[in-house]
């Protein structure tokens, strides 16, 4: 994508199709004027004059608990600089949007007209009555030191700015994690910090209290050492500046056993790696470009423990992981401030986080079998579904035992369960996937690529990295879309009714025909159909020309995936094909079978599907827990639909007592944990939550995912073929962009997957 392309997308992106990216939305019910007369006038008096007699009620009736301003004047804006309040709001928006998603905080951005500290300050104490929290962003040093000691001391809410905070946080984490790897300790080892501003004085800060000695730190900024006799230096960082005569970077990292890098991009070079202590832990943190580049680092050094700012490298360092925790423990017990004790708290639970077993989710979210800890994992993952529940409690703990807690929480496992309800439905599994399929991009057919929303999808594929597309269609067409897109990158595209794909036409027709000769198809017919895209699709991918395909935006269902059936063999063991489509509910992922192929599946259909669609879910890293539904209860109808529905799972109890499920169950039982609980307690599902769901027949599968999509805007991906020998899977008609790039993310999986199979049967 050139420039112009990228600055139209992400304007696109903040503008359509409701400008922003954040909203308020009632939490209560509206729909009547009784509900009216509750939410408003007279019935809001109530909590109104119950919060008048104590002022502490605020919690109780509003959602102050819950609320956290970002707050910033725009005067140091990510890689941007002063760029004044309104220019900020999109980045204060955003910092809102990762709140809600990481930890279901709620977020006013507040930006705010003056570069006055005094002026800052008396604004936000003045509406700091509003909020339970304050976090400051994008606030330029040293104004930004000042202004944080100020609103700690003279606020009785959590004050902090995570652009000094954050880093600092998780930094020191890996930082112990990588003492430990070393065999060093933190009072013995030598410090090079490259940069001055507030993030690298206030990581210096918090390895100080970790150990690390400040007459063994040198710090430098742009003009090089930090020395005593500087007027220019303020007080913090006069405190690690050196009265001695200035050294350069080269000299200072001789012996060193630590480098901090929050500077620019490729200011360390090899020979001052390969200079650096045994074991050098190199944490360069610069952005986009790290202070060296990491591929040279480990090739430089292979005792190196480097760690970045970025996602593609092992070790990243992303406040992520601290900001949305330390704010959900501190809300939940009411903490006065955000104190060192608390973010020492934070610290130690993510170095703890890191030493535990990787759940499988986040092993599949990055591709690999089994991360550990070790050199390139020293911090957890930003998807790491068990932040929630190790930092926020560490976090609320630490200010309850150093008397900030004004609301001490009692019932820890009861807080646990309220902390994992707040994960809900945020896409992360979206994110995962795509995650996933970025770790190992694979060759993906876009059988319909002279459509311009199906050539969108592939662009997105090829800039995110999910695959490489190759284009079937009108080569014409396709490049005049391209020029429209801005879709400028050297992608093949191929038309399979031209002449020049004559000679791969009939390699695929002798092939097609060498399978199929007895069954009918003459080597003409075989020709004739590969001049049809979706069959020229399928044979260069049983051909291994690609490795997977999508297709089916602009036809109807059955008449795509008659020639995947007749063309793509199935997989080793499956008797028949399904689908599933994973619906993004608001209790999480859902997987719901059959949703597109088997009109009425009988009773040992049922139990494969099952089967399968429990394979698939493992897949994404999602211990399935099955519910069969029906209209009935675990025999409340002797209908033939019912039964089957219960022959299928009394099989699988005595074939497969490994996976959790249960049926004939109705669909409300099956998604209501205490329902279930009260009538059913025998039930294998009781005191679970169901993820995932098999239908009876095709009729209620389809209608059901259909009504859950339109009625309630939950994201599908699907429908996920199921049995197939080969990656092939097909859009819904007209689906999304958005909808084809996540299929085209699960296709890239599926052929790792398969991948990954065929070379443990080699082996």
């Amino acid at each position: 994508m050139n420039k112009d392309s990228k600055r139209s997308e992400a304007l696109l992106y903040h503008s359509k199709p409701t400008p922003g990216k954040i909203q308020v939305v009632p939490t209560k019910k509206y729909a009547t004027q009784r509900d009216l007369s509750l939410a408003y006038s007279p019935g809001v008096a109530e909590p109104c004059l119950e919060i008048a007699r104590d002022v502490n009620e605020v919690y109780k009736y509003t959602a102050k608990g819950n609320l956290v301003a970002v707050i910033t004047n725009g005067t140091a804006v990510l890689g941007l600089g002063d760029i004044g309040p309104e220019a900020s709001k999109p980045v204060m928006e955003g910092k809102g949007l990762l709140f809600k998603i990481f930890s279901d905080i709620d977020v006013f951005d507040i930006e705010i007209g003056t570069k006055d500290i005094e002026e800052f300050i008396q604004t936000v104490k003045n509406i700091a009555p509003t909020f339970g929290g304050i976090n400051l962003e994008d606030i330029k040093a040293p104004e930004s030191f000042e202004i944080e000691r100020r609103l700690v001391e003279e606020l009785n809410i959590p004050v902090m700015h995570d652009d000094q905070h954050g880093t600092a946080i998780i930094s020191s984490a890996a930082l112990i994690n990588a003492l430990e790897l070393a065999n060093k300790k933190a009072e013995d080892v030598k410090m090079v910090v490259s940069g001055a501003g507030s993030a690298a004085l206030a990581c210096a800060d918090l390895y100080v209290l970790l150990g690390v000695k400040v007459e063994n730190i040198l710090m430098y900024n742009s003009k090089g050492l930090l020395t005593k006799n500087n007027p220019a230096l303020s007080a913090l960082q006069l405190k690690y500046a050196k009265d001695i005569e200035p050294i350069g970077l080269e000299e200072a990292l001789k012996g060193a056993d630590i480098f901090l890098g929050l500077s620019s991009g490729d200011i360390m070079t090899a020979d001052m790696l390969l200079g650096m202590a045994e074991n050098p832990i190199v944490f360069a943190m610069a952005n986009p470009d790290p202070e060296i580049n990491y591929n040279l680092a480990i090739a430089t050094r292979k005792d190196v423990i480097m760690a970045t700012g970025r996602s593609d490298y092992p070790n990243q360092v992303n406040n992520v992981l601290g900001f949305p925790y330390i704010f959900r423990g501190a809300l939940d017990v009411r903490a006065t401030k955000i104190n060192e004790a608390m973010k020492m708290a934070a610290v130690r639970a993510l170095a703890s986080l890191a030493k535990e077993s990787v759940p499988e989710q986040v092993n599949v979210a990055y591709g690999a079998t089994k991360l550990g800890f070790g050199r390139e994992y020293i911090i957890p993952k930003p998807f790491d579904p068990r932040l929630i529940t190790v930092v926020a409690p560490a976090v609320a703990k630490a200010a309850m035992e150093s008397g900030v807690a004004l609301n001490p929480i009692t019932d820890w496992e009861k807080y646990e369960e309220e902390l994992l309800d707040r994960l809900g439905n945020d896409n992360k599994m979206v994110r995962l996937i795509t995650n996933r399929a970025k770790m190992d991009p694979k060759r993906i057919v876009f059988a319909e690529a002279d459509h311009l929303n199906v050539l969108k999808a592939a662009q997105i594929v090829h800039e995110e990295g999910i695959g490489f597309p190759i284009l079937l269609g009108n080569k014409e067409i396709i490049l005049e879309l391209k020029a429209e897109l801005g879709f400028d990158a050297d992608v093949e595209i191929i038309d399979p009714k031209t002449k020049d794909q004559e000679e791969r036409r009939n390699q695929f027709a002798s092939s097609y025909w060498s399978t199929r000769e007895r069954r009918g198809i003459s080597l003409l017919d075989a020709q004739k159909l590969m001049r049809e895209r979706n069959y020229f699709a399928a044979m260069m991918v049983n051909e291994g020309e690609a490795d997977a395909l999508v297709t089916g935006h602009s036809r109807s269902y059955p008449s795509v995936v008659k020639p995947m059936l007749q063309l793509i063999e199935k997989a080793p063991g499956a008797s028949l094909v399904a689908t599933a489509n994973m619906m993004m509910t608001n209790r999480g992922p859902m997987f719901l079978s059959d949703t597109a192929i088997n009109i009425n599946p009988s009773a040992d259909d049922l139990a494969k599907i099952a089967i399968m669609t429990a394979k698939t879910a493992k897949m994404f890293g999602v211990e399935p827990v099955i519910a069969m539904v029906s209209y009935s209860n675990f025999g409340s109808s002797t209908n033939s639909g019912a039964s089957k529905v219960r022959e299928a799972v009394a099989y699988l109890h005595k074939n497969h007592p490994e996976l959790v499920i249960d049926g004939e169950i109705q669909a409300d039982f099956a998604l209501n944990p205490e329902m279930l609980q009260e009538k059913f307690p025998f039930s294998k599902l009781a005191g679970k939550k169901v993820n995932t769901l098999i239908f009876p027949n095709l009729e209620s599968a389809n209608i059901t995912y259909k009504l859950l999509k339109e009625l309630n805007k939950v994201d599908s991906i699907g429908p996920i073929m199921l049995g197939m020998g080969k990656p092939v899977h097909i859009f819904q008609l007209g689906a999304s962009v958005e909808e084809m790039v996540n299929m085209s993310a699960i296709a890239v999986i599926d052929a790792q997957e398969k991948e990954i199979k065929k070379n443990n049967l080699i082996k």
